[in-house]
This record gives C-alpha cells, structure tokens and sequence, in this order.
C-alpha cells in the first residue's frame, strides 16, 4: 500500500523460519534458523552498501560520466590483457628494454671510475676532495646559468655559503634528541611559527616541518584520516582533488588506503570545477584539495569556493603552497593580482608550504601547517609500550638531519621579509614579461603558443595550436634549456627562480627560434609531399608519446621502473 514500508523479501522469509521453527523448540532448529537470519542480514548489507555506492557514483559523475567512466576503466583492462599476449608481450617488452638501454647510455657514464666497494685503506682527505670535484664537474644542464626550470631555487651565491656555515655548525644534530641538540629544538619551532604567521593562522593553529613537498602532503592526508576516524569512524575514506593537484595526495591515497577521487580543471581557467566537486561529497569524504599553485599550469583554485564549500559540507580543505610557498604570500604587497588563499578563508583547515622552494632553504625542508593543534596530533605516532622506551615523532621519519633545520632557519632570517618581496617583485616580474612576450610581443610565439589560462605566480605553461610540442621540447633541449614536458593536455612549463630571471630574455629568443625551426620542418614537409605532422595527438616522444596514445599505461610504468633502477646503478 501506498505510503507503507515492506520488509526486503529475504528478511522477511528469514523472520518467519524463525517464527515457526522456533515453536517446534529445537535448539539445532534455531541454531540453523539463527544461521538463516545471519546469511540473509549480511546479504542485506552487502546490497546496501554496494547499492550505496552505485548512488554515489551517479550522484558524483552523473549517468553519462558514469557510463564513460565505466568505458574507459573496460579499455584499459581489455588492452591490459592485449599487451599481455605473448607475441604482443615479447615485442613490448623488446622495446621497453631498447628504450630503458638508451636513459642508462645517458645516466650512467662508462668511462667513469667505478667505486663498488670501500677502499682498503680510507683515502686522505684531499684525493676525496679531488674527486668531489671532478664529480661536479661531471656533464649536465647547466642549472647555474638559469636553463633550468624550477628544481634549484637557490638565492645566489651568499646565501649558499651562510647556509653551508649553518650545515657545518649542526652536522650531527637530531631533532629527535631535542635535550642533546636544544639548538635545533629552538630553530625547527620558530621556523614553523615564522610561515605560520606568513599564513595568516588564528590563534590556537600549529604546524611541523617536513622532509618536502611531499612529505607534508602525505601527513595532511594522514591527518584528515585519523581525525575522520576518531570523530566519525569513517573506515572507507575518500578525498576529491583536482587532476592537477600534486602526483603526492595520489601516492598518499596508495599509501593510507584512501580512495581518490579526481575532477577534471576544464579550459579556459583550468581551474578545478567546485561544482563537480560539490557533487562527489559523501559520507566518507574525509579532504578536499586545492592549488596555490598548481604544478603543471601554475594555477591557482578557486580557494575562496572550495572553502565555502568545505564550511558547508564540514569536510577538512587542504591548500596545497610548496610551490607557491614563500611568493605567493607576497603577491600582493608587490603590487600583483592575487587570489585568497590561505588561513583567512574559514574552511581551510591545512596547508602545506615549501621553505626550500622560494624559501630558498636547503633542499630538504618543507613544512604543513594546521588550523588547530588537534588536527596537527592526528598525524602524530606515540608507542608507549615499545620495549626500547616510549616513542614519539611528529611525523614519518625518526631521525632527521638537524643541519638542514639550520640551513633553513638561517636562510629565513638572513633573507627577511624585504628580502622575499624583492624576491617576489623579480621572479613574478619576470614571469609577466615572459607571458607578454609569448602573447604579444612575439609575433612568431603569440600565433603558434598558447598559455594555459591565467597563471599569477611563476609558473607559466603553453601548448602549440599546430606543431608537436614535444618537438619544441627537444629543440629547447638541443639548446641546454631543461624544461618541464607536460601530458593532458600536452604542454611545456617554465618555473621561473631568480637564475632564471637573469636569462628569460635568451629564454624567450631561443623558445622564438625553436618555433620558427619546427614551423619550417613543417613547411618542407610538406613541400615534399609528406604533409604536415599536424596538432600534437601524443604520438611523438618515446614517455609521453606512449603515455598519449595507449589506453593502458603498463608500458609506460615498467619504461618509469626501469628509469628508477638505472638511478641505482653504480
């Protein structure tokens, strides 16, 4: 009847086999009717749970999404088990090793001495000089000219010596033994305490310094799971991000078993859609996650909207800042546009800044800030019971190398707050006229680049409208310039740092030069007949092209796994 509930047919008939066996009286009659009952309850929850979550899903990506969703993972499979033919196994696998024989010609030099095991007797101290030397003088892109991107964010030569002053004063200190090295206690603490307050953080907000980047987004994420589970006994967590968030919130989904949900960043601000995220939100959501910059474009989320949004759905909001770090906080008062971002804005509950990014501390340093002390303890591990005493560390590792806590607390305080505002007047400076130049002043770059939408800090990416940007990449190369290679859509990235700043113009000029060389290989090409290699379509270089163009991208982990053993090979 209309307006009346009906038992699920299954419990239903398990209620009445109770009922009626229990009137003979048996007690191996109940005990099998008790079985009965419990086969059929875990039925039931099994159906729910599963009918759960299918409602999740068509409320998350939609009945289209779903199904597209569902297309995609069945091609992956289906060309999965393609690839593992045997005749298709063997070709791939030929391939693979070709390919993985070429990055070890490149990386491991055969004409180096090669050390494989200790010396006899201990060399003196200037023969391991001598070599130090000559292992730095070994061939490679010359990072202090400025031809590479991002990776050394250094803060010229002075500071580089105070920092390896700092080193030398604190070789062998631990945080970890904070009553030995109370030094390094003192640093670490104003550290955390000096970008707290370069986040705007209330009264009450703590934080800890990390290893990088990506240490301290895996303890955010630790963080949002344990507070997720004391507080709401979530066992199933899930955390939505954008595709372009930091490849580390994917590995601390791996890591901590929490199921990730990504959301596409559409053209033309490439930004994450808040709607779409919106829409993903359920019960077992325990983060959500934004950019201040993002890696890939430099873009920087809507923060103000994912805050209201994580106010309204009370789920945690993590920004991520290791690349925006100690630039984006100034942005403002060096007369650029900026974006709400950080602790003013309600619904961000942590926040993760590189020092050793535009911080320009040692590499090694990074740290992740929290609202409250108690979302900071959730990433704490204490053992009370270990039988070599009580332990208790603020994060993943136990011992840490406290020169790197000297190197950084000396950089902040040598640099200041007028030192980064110059920094930032620079850098984000440079990036402008960099992006002017691509859009406008060029005319050769404005007619074939594009800039992937509107980037503020300094980060900048671009992708060609009709040549294949990988072939722009290797020409970039071919010039000494180390550049970032993007997919999704294909594109290349520059990070800006202040070795760079020095040299964007030649940076410019070249990128010009490039342009014109691959429009003119285009031209003969087609003089010739051969036609036009045409718009990008992921087919080109020997990583990307793969990656671009198989729906299954097992080939493409076991080229990265191979690249990881040749970093290991002596």
């Amino acid at each position: 009847m209309p307006g009346t509930s009906r038992m699920p047919v299954s419990l239903r008939e398990g209620f009445n086999n109770v009922r009626n066996r229990s009137r003979a009286g048996s007690p191996l009659a109940l005990g099998m009717l008790n079985l009965d009952l419990a086969r059929n309850l875990i039925f039931f929850l099994f159906v729910l749970r599963w009918t759960r979550r299918v409602l999740w899903k068509l409320k998350g990506r939609g009945l289209i999404g779903t199904i597209v969703e569902l297309y995609v993972d069945l091609r992956r499979i289906l060309y999965g088990y393609f690839l593992r033919m045997p005749g298709v196994r063997n070709q791939v696998k030929k391939q693979v090793d070709e390919a993985v024989g070429k990055l070890q010609t490149k990386l491991v030099p055969l004409n180096a001495t090669r050390y494989l095991t200790l010396p006899k007797e201990g060399w003196d101290q200037d023969a391991v000089r001598k070599e130090l030397q000559t292992l730095a003088d070994m061939d490679h892109t010359r990072w202090e000219d400025g031809f590479v991107s991002g990776a050394v964010y250094h803060g010229e030569d002075e500071l580089l010596k105070l920092q390896t002053e700092a080193y030398g004063k604190f070789t062998v200190a631990n945080p970890i033994h904070p009553d030995v090295f109370p030094g390094v206690r003192k640093m670490e603490a104003e550290v955390v305490a000096m970008v707290l307050g370069l986040f705007n953080a209330p009264a009450g907000a703590a934080g800890v310094s990390t290893s990088g980047g990506t240490e301290s987004i895996l303890m955010a994420c630790l963080s949002a799971r344990q507070k997720a589970y004391v507080e709401r006994g979530v066992t199933e967590p899930e955390m939505i991000l954008p595709e372009t968030a930091h490849v580390a919130f994917r590995k601390a989904g791996l890591y901590f078993k929490i199921k990730t949900h990504l959301v596409a960043c559409p053209a033309p601000t490439y930004q994450a859609d808040t709607r779409a995220i919106a829409r993903l939100i359920n019960s077992n959501t325990i983060l959500l996650v934004g950019s201040a910059p993002n890696f890939p474009h430099g873009i920087i989320d809507d923060i103000a909207a994912l805050s209201k949004l994580a106010v309204k759905k009370s789920v945690p909001l993590h920004v991520d800042c290791c690349l925006g770090s100690f630039l984006v906080p100034f942005l403002s008062r060096a007369g650029f546009e900026t974006q709400p971002f950080d602790f003013r804005l309600k619904g961000v509950t942590s926040i993760s800044c590189d020092t050793h990014k535009y911080g320009f501390a040692p590499k090694g340093n990074s740290t992740v800030l929290y609202r409250t002390q108690q979302l900071r303890s959730y990433q704490y591990y204490v053992d009370p019971a270990w039988s070599g005493g009580v332990y208790a560390s603020p994060g993943i590792a136990g011992s840490r190398p406290g020169a790197l806590i000297a190197g950084c607390w000396a950089s902040l305080m040598s640099t200041g707050e007028d030192g980064y505002l110059q920094s930032c007047i620079e850098i984000v400076g440079a990036t402008k006229k960099l992006i002017a130049h691509i859009t406008t002043t060029s005319p050769v770059l404005a007619q074939e680049l594009e800039i992937l939408g509107n980037p503020l800090v300094s980060v900048i990416a671009f992708k060609s409208k009709t040549l294949n940007i990988y072939d722009i990449a290797d020409g970039m190369s071919a010039k000494g310039w180390h550049l970032n290679a993007l997919q999704n859509p294909p594109a290349i990235h520059v990070a800006l740092t202040l070795p760079i700043v020095k040299v964007w113009e030649k940076l410019a000029a070249d990128l010009e030069a490039v342009v014109e060389q691959e429009k003119e290989k285009e031209r003969a090409r087609v003089a010739e007949g051969k036609g036009a290699k045409g718009k990008e379509v992921g087919d080109s270089a020997a990583l990307y092209g793969v990656a671009g163009s198989l729906p299954n991208k097992s080939v493409v982990v076991e080229l990265a796994r191979g690249f990881l053993d040749i970093l290991y090979k002596a």
